[in-house]
């Protein structure tokens, strides 16, 4: 049986033009739409729900090869750190889906 590998992404974003949740959460929904579309990821807020100017959203994506997960990784990234709202820190972890 052959294995694979899992990538997460895990991603700290500031909204400062931002004055509502509703903002926020309309932001939030476009992302998430084109990650899942783009690069087949399943995503979700994972914290700061409650806060208008902050969000953290985690990602992960499944593939055969590492560098077909490097390379999703990074274009999701890529993706986030070129929207309105502003990236900050970014932590990635890759796993080896052992047979």
């Amino acid at each position: 049986m052959a294995s694979g590998y899992v990538g997460i992404l895990s991603v700290e974003l500031h909204f400062p033009e931002n004055h509502s949740l509703k903002g926020k959460r309309k932001a939030l929904l476009s992302a998430k739409a084109q990650l899942q579309r783009r690069f087949g990821a399943s995503v979700a807020e994972v914290d700061h729900h409650d806060v208008w100017q902050r969000s953290r959203l985690t990602l992960a994506c499944v593939a055969r090869e590492h560098a077909e997960i490097k390379r999703l990784l990074d274009g999701a990234e890529r993706y986030l750190g070129a929207q309105a709202f502003e990236l900050g820190g970014v932590e990635r972890e890759v796993v080896k889906v052992d047979e």
